[in-house]
């Protein structure tokens, strides 16, 4: 037993997220600063999120095959490139407007195999650790919750002080020390190393095996209703993120400063929120909770922003915003490792991740078409009443009672209707 390698991803995990909060604040600043275009940015957004639709689909079997070690490491050299050819193409003067959207693509396509890859393997690594699923599923997402508001109040005052081009410098270098991390300290670990399979790889195998999460990831309706929700949220998300934030801030809160501080106190007290949860949350019905907490963390924040032009309002909004958004990923991930076999994780967490990101690159791009066509008001009044709606799901179909009812699954059994939620994994994205 030893808490080495579990140790280790918490680490990867906090250096890598903290950096991602530079580039999520870093990237749109850049494009709003050098092109003045919201759609543009909605453009660049819709680039880098589109590839993780296609790598979540097909990465479940390739994780499995190549090793979730060797893919999580990969993943992040890979990004680092990506993200450091940046600047280093602007301040070259060779920055064309189709590389940083190819770039931002390539960085897309590789992250979320990545992300998948480390996901899976928590049930293993809390094991290792000595300490159970739903303790391990909390601490991994309040450092993950830590490490973004760290990121995003580093990234408001590098941006201000040294330009946005630092804050992804800076980024790139976070993605090379996690791969380190990984590939150090996962050595030898049985879970993180290529699974055999029973049948040499070819393409009709790759596609049994994908299809053989699918049919797990469907033949539930709340396996469906989560990930259609989460689908529609992250969608919402990735406008808020990408656009409707990063223009607000420019035109109403002051500049990236502000901007960074919102999206700081949004992590610290998601963090706060992950961490309540770890300690008190078992007590307390799944459904209820998860209602209450998606409720909070959503069309508040859209309609608070519409409707105010001061700093103060939007920052309580984001503080009581996060400390929803904080209870909602350890209650996914736990029902996640409960309900779906260790041999189907990364199958079922790839596609599942899939239809979760499927809205992502829209979300991106209808947010700055909105903005570019109707003002930031508007498009933030749009995207509030649906993510209400959106939210509003759980509390309306019984389906989701699912939620409370933990049953252990193994890989011939067919689950009933209401048992198998979604693998990251319908949780809200990440990086």
């Amino acid at each position: 037993m030893s808490r080495r390698p579990f140790t280790a991803v918490l680490a990867a995990n906090t250096i890598s997220i903290a950096g991602s909060s530079l580039t999520l604040i870093g990237v749109p600043w850049f494009v709003l600063q050098t092109t003045g275009s919201a759609g543009r940015a909605g453009i660049v957004a819709f680039c880098a999120t589109l590839p993780v639709v296609v790598a979540a689909l097909v990465g479940g079997p390739v994780i499995d095959r190549i090793g979730r070690r060797r893919v999580s490491a990969a993943s992040d050299l890979i990004c680092a490139v990506s993200v450091g050819a940046i600047p280093l193409l602007h301040h070259a003067g060779l920055l064309e407007f189709w590389m940083l959207c190819a770039l931002m693509a390539v960085g897309g396509l590789v992250h979320t195999p990545g992300l998948t890859a480390r996901y899976v393997l928590l049930p293993s690594l809390a094991e290792h650790a000595g300490t159970t699923v739903a303790r391990a599923a909390s601490l991994y997402d309040a450092v993950s919750r830590g490490a973004r508001m760290i990121g995003a109040a580093l990234a408001g005052v590098l941006i201000a002080a040294f330009g946005a081009e630092t804050v992804l410098l800076l980024d790139a270098a976070t993605f090379t020390v996690s791969a380190l991390l990984v590939a150090a300290f996962l050595r030898g670990v049985p879970a993180a190393e290529p699974q055999r399979a029973a049948e040499k790889a070819s393409f009709a195998g790759y596609r049994a095996e994908l299809a053989e999460g699918w049919a797990f990831l469907t033949r539930s309706r709340l396996l469906m209703g989560i990930t259609l929700m989460v689908m529609m949220t992250n969608g919402l998300d990735q406008g808020w993120a990408s656009v409707l934030l990063p223009v607000h801030g420019d035109e109403v809160l002051g500049g990236a400063t502000a901007l960074g501080l919102m999206i700081s106190l949004f992590g610290g007290f998601a963090l706060l929120g992950a961490l309540l949860y770890g300690a008190w949350g078992e007590r307390y019905p799944r459904r209820v909770v998860f209602a209450v907490a998606f409720l909070l963390c959503g069309a508040p924040r859209f309609v608070t922003a519409a409707f105010t032009d001061t700093p103060l309002p939007l920052a309580v909004t984001m503080a009581l915003s996060g400390l929803g958004a904080g209870v909602l990923n350890p209650i996914l991930t736990t029902v996640v490792y409960e309900k779906v076999p260790e041999e189907l994780r990364s199958r079922v967490s790839g596609v599942s991740t899939a239809g979760c990101e499927l809205a992502m690159p829209m979300g991106g791009l209808a947010a700055g078409l909105l903005v570019d066509g109707f003002g930031v008001t508007r498009a933030l009044l749009l995207f509030g009443g649906a993510y209400l709606l959106t939210t509003l799901t759980p509390l309306l179909f019984p389906a989701w009672r699912g939620l409370n009812a933990p049953a252990a699954v193994s890989r011939t059994e067919r689950p009933l209707p209401g048992s198998v939620p979604a693998g990251r994994s319908p949780h809200p994205s990440e990086r």
